[in-house]
Protein backbone atom coordinates (compact mmCIF):
# COMPACT_ATOMS: atom_id res chain seq x y z
CA UNK A 1 0.00 0.00 0.00
CA UNK A 2 2.86 2.39 0.76
CA UNK A 3 4.25 1.98 -2.77
CA UNK A 4 1.06 3.24 -4.46
CA UNK A 5 1.21 6.45 -6.48
CA UNK A 6 -1.17 9.33 -5.86
CA UNK A 7 -3.63 8.27 -8.56
CA UNK A 8 -3.77 4.72 -7.20
CA UNK A 9 -4.29 6.05 -3.67
CA UNK A 10 -7.14 8.30 -4.86
CA UNK A 11 -8.84 5.40 -6.68
CA UNK A 12 -8.48 3.15 -3.65
CA UNK A 13 -9.89 5.83 -1.34
CA UNK A 14 -12.84 6.33 -3.71
CA UNK A 15 -13.47 2.58 -3.74
CA UNK A 16 -13.46 2.26 0.05
CA UNK A 17 -15.63 5.32 0.67
CA UNK A 18 -18.20 4.20 -1.89
CA UNK A 19 -18.30 0.65 -0.52
CA UNK A 20 -18.58 1.94 3.05
CA UNK A 21 -21.60 4.02 2.06
CA UNK A 22 -23.21 1.03 0.33
CA UNK A 23 -22.60 -1.32 3.25
CA UNK A 24 -23.81 1.19 5.83
CA UNK A 25 -27.06 1.86 3.98
CA UNK A 26 -29.47 3.69 6.24
CA UNK A 27 -28.37 2.20 9.54
CA UNK A 28 -26.39 4.14 12.10
CA UNK A 29 -22.97 2.65 12.85
CA UNK A 30 -20.70 3.67 15.69
CA UNK A 31 -17.05 2.59 15.52
CA UNK A 32 -14.40 3.26 18.13
CA UNK A 33 -10.76 3.91 17.31
CA UNK A 34 -8.91 2.75 20.40
CA UNK A 35 -5.54 4.32 19.64
CA UNK A 36 -4.75 8.02 20.04
CA UNK A 37 -2.49 7.87 16.99
CA UNK A 38 -5.52 6.74 14.98
CA UNK A 39 -7.49 9.69 16.34
CA UNK A 40 -4.88 12.15 15.08
CA UNK A 41 -4.52 10.37 11.72
CA UNK A 42 -8.29 10.43 11.20
CA UNK A 43 -8.39 14.17 11.76
CA UNK A 44 -5.30 15.00 9.71
CA UNK A 45 -6.60 13.04 6.70
CA UNK A 46 -10.16 14.35 7.00
CA UNK A 47 -11.53 10.82 7.16
CA UNK A 48 -14.65 11.81 9.09
CA UNK A 49 -15.62 14.06 6.18
CA UNK A 50 -15.21 11.13 3.75
CA UNK A 51 -17.61 8.89 5.65
CA UNK A 52 -21.40 9.05 5.43
CA UNK A 53 -23.02 10.88 8.33
CA UNK A 54 -24.52 7.69 9.70
CA UNK A 55 -21.04 6.14 10.18
CA UNK A 56 -19.65 7.72 13.33
CA UNK A 57 -16.08 7.43 14.62
CA UNK A 58 -15.59 7.91 18.35
CA UNK A 59 -12.33 7.85 20.27
CA UNK A 60 -11.61 5.37 23.04
CA UNK A 61 -9.12 4.96 25.89
CA UNK A 62 -6.06 4.79 23.65
CA UNK A 63 -4.02 7.74 24.83
CA UNK A 64 -1.63 6.72 27.63
CA UNK A 65 -1.47 10.17 29.19
CA UNK A 66 -5.26 10.55 29.06
CA UNK A 67 -6.05 7.35 30.96
CA UNK A 68 -3.51 8.00 33.71
CA UNK A 69 -5.53 8.87 36.82
CA UNK A 70 -5.16 12.02 38.90
CA UNK A 71 -3.81 10.22 41.95
CA UNK A 72 -0.83 9.03 39.89
CA UNK A 73 -0.05 12.66 38.97
CA UNK A 74 -0.46 13.70 42.60
CA UNK A 75 1.99 11.00 43.65
CA UNK A 76 4.55 12.01 41.01
CA UNK A 77 4.22 15.64 42.09
CA UNK A 78 4.70 14.67 45.73
CA UNK A 79 7.87 12.76 44.83
CA UNK A 80 9.17 15.72 42.81
CA UNK A 81 9.07 17.84 45.99
CA UNK A 82 11.55 15.58 47.76
CA UNK A 83 15.07 16.99 47.64
CA UNK A 84 16.75 13.61 47.12
CA UNK A 85 14.51 12.60 44.19
CA UNK A 86 14.91 13.23 40.46
CA UNK A 87 11.88 12.63 38.23
CA UNK A 88 12.52 11.33 34.70
CA UNK A 89 9.48 11.59 32.45
CA UNK A 90 8.16 11.91 28.93
CA UNK A 91 7.41 15.55 28.11
CA UNK A 92 3.65 15.02 27.77
CA UNK A 93 3.32 14.35 31.48
CA UNK A 94 4.59 17.77 32.54
CA UNK A 95 1.40 19.65 31.66
CA UNK A 96 -1.13 17.10 32.93
CA UNK A 97 -2.97 18.69 35.85
CA UNK A 98 -2.96 16.94 39.19
CA UNK A 99 -5.33 17.94 41.97
CA UNK A 100 -3.54 21.20 42.74
CA UNK A 101 -0.38 21.41 40.63
CA UNK A 102 1.48 20.09 37.62
CA UNK A 103 4.98 18.74 37.16
CA UNK A 104 5.71 21.78 34.99
CA UNK A 105 4.79 24.09 37.87
CA UNK A 106 6.93 22.08 40.27
CA UNK A 107 9.87 22.19 37.84
CA UNK A 108 9.49 25.96 37.58
CA UNK A 109 9.78 26.11 41.37
CA UNK A 110 13.01 24.14 41.37
CA UNK A 111 12.02 20.47 41.41
CA UNK A 112 14.56 18.21 39.70
CA UNK A 113 12.48 16.95 36.78
CA UNK A 114 14.17 15.77 33.57
CA UNK A 115 12.48 15.10 30.23
CA UNK A 116 13.58 11.82 28.66
CA UNK A 117 12.59 9.92 25.55
CA UNK A 118 12.93 6.41 26.95
CA UNK A 119 13.20 4.50 30.20
CA UNK A 120 16.84 3.74 29.32
CA UNK A 121 17.58 7.47 29.45
CA UNK A 122 16.13 7.43 32.95
CA UNK A 123 18.51 4.61 33.82
CA UNK A 124 21.43 6.64 32.45
CA UNK A 125 20.43 9.52 34.73
CA UNK A 126 20.55 7.14 37.69
CA UNK A 127 24.11 6.18 36.78
CA UNK A 128 25.14 9.82 36.32
CA UNK A 129 23.58 11.02 39.58
CA UNK A 130 24.22 8.29 42.18
CA UNK A 131 23.22 10.60 45.05
CA UNK A 132 19.69 10.97 43.65
CA UNK A 133 16.79 8.52 43.66
CA UNK A 134 15.77 8.61 40.00
CA UNK A 135 12.09 7.79 39.46
CA UNK A 136 10.97 7.09 35.90
CA UNK A 137 7.26 7.78 35.29
CA UNK A 138 6.30 4.55 33.56
CA UNK A 139 3.05 5.19 31.70
CA UNK A 140 1.67 3.66 28.55
CA UNK A 141 0.31 0.40 27.20
CA UNK A 142 1.79 -2.89 26.04
CA UNK A 143 3.82 -0.87 23.53
CA UNK A 144 6.05 0.96 26.01
CA UNK A 145 5.93 -1.39 28.99
CA UNK A 146 8.55 -3.82 27.54
CA UNK A 147 11.12 -1.02 27.34
CA UNK A 148 10.53 -0.12 30.99
CA UNK A 149 10.90 -3.80 31.84
CA UNK A 150 14.14 -3.93 29.86
CA UNK A 151 15.48 -0.96 31.86
CA UNK A 152 14.71 -2.80 35.09
CA UNK A 153 16.51 -5.91 33.85
CA UNK A 154 19.50 -3.79 32.86
CA UNK A 155 19.53 -2.07 36.26
CA UNK A 156 19.51 -5.50 37.90
CA UNK A 157 22.45 -6.71 35.82
CA UNK A 158 24.44 -3.50 36.38
CA UNK A 159 23.52 -3.38 40.08
CA UNK A 160 22.04 0.12 39.85
CA UNK A 161 20.34 0.75 43.20
CA UNK A 162 18.96 4.28 42.75
CA UNK A 163 16.64 3.65 39.76
CA UNK A 164 12.89 3.20 40.30
CA UNK A 165 9.69 3.03 38.31
CA UNK A 166 6.44 4.73 39.28
CA UNK A 167 4.35 2.37 37.20
CA UNK A 168 0.99 3.14 35.68
CA UNK A 169 1.23 0.79 32.75
CA UNK A 170 -2.11 -0.32 31.34
CA UNK A 171 -3.33 -3.29 29.30
CA UNK A 172 -5.72 -2.56 26.42
CA UNK A 173 -7.88 -5.73 26.22
CA UNK A 174 -9.30 -5.43 29.80
CA UNK A 175 -10.35 -1.83 29.05
CA UNK A 176 -12.24 -2.96 25.94
CA UNK A 177 -13.96 -5.67 27.98
CA UNK A 178 -14.96 -3.07 30.56
CA UNK A 179 -16.41 -0.80 27.89
CA UNK A 180 -18.51 -3.55 26.37
CA UNK A 181 -19.68 -4.96 29.68
CA UNK A 182 -20.71 -1.54 30.99
CA UNK A 183 -23.87 -1.61 28.88
CA UNK A 184 -23.62 2.02 27.77
CA UNK A 185 -20.86 1.98 25.14
CA UNK A 186 -23.08 1.46 22.03
CA UNK A 187 -19.98 0.56 20.00
CA UNK A 188 -20.60 -1.54 16.90
CA UNK A 189 -16.97 -2.29 16.16
CA UNK A 190 -13.36 -1.51 17.09
CA UNK A 191 -10.39 -0.19 15.16
CA UNK A 192 -7.70 -1.90 17.22
CA UNK A 193 -4.32 -0.25 17.92
CA UNK A 194 -1.58 -1.29 15.51
CA UNK A 195 1.32 -0.59 17.87
CA UNK A 196 -0.11 -2.54 20.81
CA UNK A 197 -1.15 -5.38 18.50
CA UNK A 198 2.39 -5.65 17.14
CA UNK A 199 3.37 -6.64 20.69
CA UNK A 200 0.48 -8.85 21.82
CA UNK A 201 -0.82 -10.24 18.50
CA UNK A 202 -4.47 -11.05 17.81
CA UNK A 203 -5.34 -13.71 20.40
CA UNK A 204 -5.97 -11.32 23.36
CA UNK A 205 -8.79 -9.68 21.37
CA UNK A 206 -10.70 -12.86 20.51
CA UNK A 207 -13.17 -12.29 23.36
CA UNK A 208 -14.55 -9.26 21.50
CA UNK A 209 -16.15 -11.44 18.85
CA UNK A 210 -16.67 -14.63 20.84
CA UNK A 211 -18.17 -13.13 24.00
CA UNK A 212 -19.59 -9.80 22.80
CA UNK A 213 -20.26 -10.48 19.10
CA UNK A 214 -18.41 -7.27 18.26
CA UNK A 215 -16.28 -7.01 15.09
CA UNK A 216 -12.72 -5.74 15.39
CA UNK A 217 -9.94 -4.91 12.94
CA UNK A 218 -6.28 -4.24 13.71
CA UNK A 219 -5.67 -1.07 11.71
CA UNK A 220 -2.59 0.66 10.35
CA UNK A 221 -2.08 4.40 10.51
CA UNK A 222 -2.05 5.53 6.88
CA UNK A 223 -5.33 7.10 5.70
CA UNK A 224 -5.97 4.17 3.37
CA UNK A 225 -5.29 1.74 6.23
CA UNK A 226 -8.02 3.37 8.26
CA UNK A 227 -10.50 3.57 5.39
CA UNK A 228 -9.89 -0.07 4.57
CA UNK A 229 -10.32 -1.03 8.23
CA UNK A 230 -13.64 0.83 8.42
CA UNK A 231 -14.68 -0.98 5.24
CA UNK A 232 -13.70 -4.33 6.79
CA UNK A 233 -15.78 -3.57 9.89
CA UNK A 234 -18.79 -2.56 7.78
CA UNK A 235 -18.41 -5.74 5.76
CA UNK A 236 -18.55 -7.84 8.93
CA UNK A 237 -21.61 -5.96 10.16
CA UNK A 238 -23.31 -6.34 6.79
CA UNK A 239 -22.68 -10.08 6.80
CA UNK A 240 -23.81 -10.43 10.40
CA UNK A 241 -20.51 -11.89 11.56
CA UNK A 242 -18.01 -10.84 14.19
CA UNK A 243 -14.34 -11.71 14.13
CA UNK A 244 -10.90 -10.21 14.69
CA UNK A 245 -9.26 -9.28 11.40
CA UNK A 246 -5.80 -7.91 10.72
CA UNK A 247 -5.58 -5.10 8.17
CA UNK A 248 -2.06 -4.19 9.36
CA UNK A 249 -0.44 -7.50 8.42
CA UNK A 250 2.67 -5.81 7.02
CA UNK A 251 3.59 -4.86 10.61
CA UNK A 252 1.48 -6.94 12.99
CA UNK A 253 2.19 -10.70 13.09
CA UNK A 254 -0.65 -12.87 14.30
CA UNK A 255 1.40 -14.03 17.29
CA UNK A 256 2.75 -10.54 18.16
CA UNK A 257 6.27 -10.15 19.50
CA UNK A 258 7.06 -13.15 21.76
CA UNK A 259 10.45 -11.74 22.83
CA UNK A 260 8.89 -8.48 24.06
CA UNK A 261 6.10 -10.38 25.81
CA UNK A 262 8.69 -12.56 27.56
CA UNK A 263 10.56 -9.50 28.86
CA UNK A 264 7.25 -8.10 30.04
CA UNK A 265 6.22 -11.24 31.91
CA UNK A 266 9.68 -11.60 33.46
CA UNK A 267 9.42 -8.23 35.22
CA UNK A 268 5.67 -7.69 35.52
CA UNK A 269 2.48 -9.50 36.37
CA UNK A 270 -1.09 -8.45 35.67
CA UNK A 271 -2.65 -6.43 38.48
CA UNK A 272 -5.75 -4.36 39.15
CA UNK A 273 -5.45 -0.75 38.01
CA UNK A 274 -7.28 2.56 38.09
CA UNK A 275 -8.19 4.18 34.73
CA UNK A 276 -9.22 7.78 34.41
CA UNK A 277 -12.87 7.86 33.50
CA UNK A 278 -13.29 4.10 33.44
CA UNK A 279 -12.53 3.19 37.02
CA UNK A 280 -10.89 0.29 38.76
CA UNK A 281 -10.42 -2.64 36.39
CA UNK A 282 -9.27 -6.09 37.38
CA UNK A 283 -6.01 -7.32 35.84
CA UNK A 284 -5.77 -4.22 33.63
CA UNK A 285 -2.39 -2.96 34.84
CA UNK A 286 1.08 -4.24 35.57
CA UNK A 287 2.78 -4.73 38.92
CA UNK A 288 6.36 -5.87 39.41
CA UNK A 289 7.18 -9.46 40.12
CA UNK A 290 8.53 -9.96 43.64
CA UNK A 291 12.13 -10.30 42.42
CA UNK A 292 12.05 -6.78 40.95
CA UNK A 293 10.02 -4.93 43.57
CA UNK A 294 13.18 -3.19 44.78
CA UNK A 295 12.77 -1.01 41.67
CA UNK A 296 9.19 -0.03 42.57
CA UNK A 297 9.15 3.58 43.83
CA UNK A 298 5.91 3.19 45.78
CA UNK A 299 7.22 0.19 47.70
CA UNK A 300 10.60 1.74 48.53
CA UNK A 301 10.31 5.52 48.81
CA UNK A 302 7.74 6.80 51.34
CA UNK A 303 5.83 9.91 50.29
CA UNK A 304 2.81 11.83 51.56
CA UNK A 305 0.26 12.48 48.81
CA UNK A 306 -2.50 15.06 48.94
CA UNK A 307 -6.16 14.08 48.65
CA UNK A 308 -7.02 13.62 44.98
CA UNK A 309 -9.69 15.85 43.42
CA UNK A 310 -11.11 15.89 39.92
CA UNK A 311 -11.53 19.08 37.88
CA UNK A 312 -15.11 20.29 38.17
CA UNK A 313 -17.06 19.94 34.93
CA UNK A 314 -14.33 18.01 33.09
CA UNK A 315 -15.79 15.34 30.78
CA UNK A 316 -12.54 13.47 30.02
CA UNK A 317 -13.95 10.31 31.56
CA UNK A 318 -16.97 10.26 29.27
CA UNK A 319 -14.84 11.19 26.25
CA UNK A 320 -12.52 8.26 26.97
CA UNK A 321 -15.48 5.90 27.07
CA UNK A 322 -16.81 7.21 23.77
CA UNK A 323 -20.01 8.43 25.40
CA UNK A 324 -19.64 12.08 24.40
CA UNK A 325 -17.65 14.06 21.88
CA UNK A 326 -15.27 16.73 23.20
CA UNK A 327 -17.56 19.58 22.14
CA UNK A 328 -20.13 18.32 24.64
CA UNK A 329 -17.80 19.24 27.51
CA UNK A 330 -18.66 22.68 28.91
CA UNK A 331 -14.95 23.44 29.36
CA UNK A 332 -13.81 22.47 25.85
CA UNK A 333 -12.39 25.37 23.85
CA UNK A 334 -13.35 27.80 26.59
CA UNK A 335 -11.41 27.38 29.82
CA UNK A 336 -9.76 24.14 28.59
CA UNK A 337 -7.36 24.69 25.70
CA UNK A 338 -3.98 23.15 24.75
CA UNK A 339 -2.11 26.11 26.23
CA UNK A 340 -4.14 25.78 29.45
CA UNK A 341 -5.44 22.20 29.71
CA UNK A 342 -7.82 21.31 32.50
CA UNK A 343 -8.40 17.70 31.49
CA UNK A 344 -5.80 15.15 30.40
CA UNK A 345 -7.45 14.68 26.98
CA UNK A 346 -6.39 18.23 26.08
CA UNK A 347 -2.75 17.69 27.04
CA UNK A 348 -1.24 14.94 24.91
CA UNK A 349 -0.89 15.33 21.15
CA UNK A 350 -2.73 11.98 21.02
CA UNK A 351 -5.50 13.23 23.27
CA UNK A 352 -8.99 13.28 21.78
CA UNK A 353 -9.78 16.81 22.89
CA UNK A 354 -6.40 18.11 21.68
CA UNK A 355 -6.99 16.52 18.27
CA UNK A 356 -10.50 17.94 18.03
CA UNK A 357 -9.23 21.37 19.02
CA UNK A 358 -6.24 21.37 16.66
CA UNK A 359 -7.75 19.73 13.59
CA UNK A 360 -11.46 20.38 14.01
CA UNK A 361 -11.16 23.56 11.90
CA UNK A 362 -13.84 25.24 13.94
CA UNK A 363 -16.41 22.49 13.37
CA UNK A 364 -16.45 21.84 17.13
CA UNK A 365 -17.65 25.36 17.79
CA UNK A 366 -21.00 25.35 19.58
Amino acid sequence: MLQMNNEEIRKAADFFTQEIAKLAGNRSVRLMEVCGTHTVAIFKAGIRQLLPENVELVSGPGCPVCVTPNNYLDTAIAYSRKSDVMIATFGDMLKVPGSSSTLAAEKAQGADIRIVYSSLEGLELAKRYPNKKVIFLAVGFETTAPTAAAAVLMAEVEKITNFYLLSSHKLVPPALRALLSSGDSKVDGFLLPGHVSAMIGLAPYEFLSKEYNTPAVVAGFEPLDILQSVYMLLRQLDCGVAKVENQYRRIVPKEGNPAACEVLSTVYQAADAQWRGIGHLKKSGLAMQEKYQKFDALLNIPVAVEETKEAKGCQCGNVLRGLVLPAACPLFGKTCKPEHPIGSCMVSIEGTCAAWYKYGAGRWQV
